[in-house]
């Protein structure tokens, strides 16, 4: 079975590395594979009920992180559609892409850990698809925000779900990672921004000053609902801690309060419907929602027949450095999701052997962070930046994986 569930695997993997050339949407990829590793795991195993179980369990822990994702990218779509960025883009004013790029790199990499790195890089996509109008450019910009984005969670106890298990957990103290990641992480995002800074070159196209006339909206209005949206998604990490319920319950709270809120604004109004929440709804990219659910349907059978867990033990057996094991950890989260890589460490060794606050936890936290940057499925952060501006598995693989690799090892 093992050997069936890995080939499956890695047929996917490859069918959605080359969407472009076989002409097959990733997240029909993603579906079929995630579908067929389940089926290869109940048609081998004598228990199935126990694989019931096992899919009820995980479907009702990833389907959070899918509900998180449709809420945040509507909110994003609310104040698009209400011209909230304009509060943003009217205050850019360089007119290199040098400086853009430096701009947007750092308040992706500051926000995120004050966000996550998730909800950070839908703001930024949606914001700089508004600003840089070349495809090229774009998908530069949009690349270099995924990489500060993971990066800038990496060294906030909030900013990545990874580092949020090691806080829960009791391996890391939300101080110590603070004051002992937040260079390591500045120095994994300077270091691909300095490389690409010779690459970036001249004015920003001039259509990205173009701006409509005439705006349906007044500047109160615009305003309130670019704060109000931006003080929901910072709401959310309070929201967790305060009532320890999990984050998509912060964001569907936040997006029935702006629901609420635009219905009041727009009563009456012809174009009510227009600036609908039920209208964001309609424009949200929903392929990239199902490539999400395809993605994390196939680690989840990867994880419930114990291949990931084999894998963390041969590593363990094979690799006597743990410094080498967690940078190897970081760079198979590239590959396989870091949630149950990082839960696999946290499994394989406990307090008693690396205690709270050890350099393996605080390492573990930078790799696992970070090293998902090297490919753009190998985060939430990539794979919404895939789905929202259609970068090319092997577009990234070429132009923005070496930036990220050097990065990491900087970091690191």
């Amino acid at each position: 079975m093992t050997i069936a569930l890995i080939a499956v695997f890695l047929i996917g993997y490859l069918a959605i590395a080359l969407e472009h050339p076989i002409r097959v949407n990733k997240a029909a990829s993603a579906l079929l594979t995630g579908v067929i590793l389940w089926t290869v795991y109940i048609f081998f195993s004598n228990e199935k009920l126990q694989v019931l179980d096992h899919l009820t369990h995980y479907i009702g822990d990833f389907s959070g992180i899918l509900f998180f994702l449709m809420g945040a990218m509507t909110i994003v779509e609310l104040i698009d559609a209400h011209s909230g960025f304009d509060v943003i883009t009217q205050r850019i004013t360089t007119k290199s892409k040098l400086g853009l790029l430096w701009i947007l790199s750092i308040i992706t990499f500051f926000l995120s850990a004050v966000l996550d790195n998730l909800t950070t890089t839908i703001v930024m996509v949606s914001l700089t698809s508004r600003i840089v109008h070349l495809r090229e450019d774009r998908m530069f910009f949009i690349g270099m925000i995924v990489i500060a984005a993971n990066a800038g969670g990496a060294w906030s106890p909030i900013g990545d779900v990874t580092t949020t298990m090691l806080w829960i957990g009791g391996r890391i103290t939300s101080a110590h990672i603070v004051c002992q990641l937040l260079l390591p992480s500045v120095v994994c995002t300077v270091i691909p921004l300095i490389f690409l800074s010779f690459k970036i070159k001249g004015p920003i196209d001039a259509r990205a000053g173009e701006q409509k006339a005439v705006s349906d909206f007044s500047p109160f209005q615009k305003n309130l609902i670019f704060f109000l949206g931006v003080l929901v998604l910072l709401f959310v990490p309070f929201f967790k801690t305060i009532t320890h319920l999990p984050p998509y319950m912060g964001i569907l709270l936040g997006l029935s309060v702006l629901w609420v809120v635009t219905e009041r604004m727009h009563k009456g109004e012809h174009q009510r419907d227009t600036y609908s929440v039920a209208r964001a709804l309609q424009r949200i990219d929903l392929p990239s929602i199902l490539f999400f659910l395809g993605i994390l349907t196939s680690i989840s059978a990867l994880q419930a027949t114990d291949v990931l867990s084999r894998a963390a033990l041969f590593l363990n057996e094979t690799v006597h450095n743990s410094t080498v094991i967690v940078l190897i950890i970081g760079l198979l989260s590239a590959i396989i999701d870091n949630v149950p890589l990082v839960a696999g460490a946290m499994g394989m060794y406990n307090l008693s052997t690396y205690p709270t606050d050890h350099h393996f936890w605080t390492f573990l936290s930078y790799c696992a962070g970070t090293g998902g940057s090297a490919l753009i499925i190998g985060s939430a952060a990539g794979v919404a930046a895939m789905g929202m501006a259609k970068i090319d598995f092997l577009w990234y693989l070429r132009k923005i994986t070496p930036l990220a690799l050097v990065g990491y090892f900087a970091g690191a």
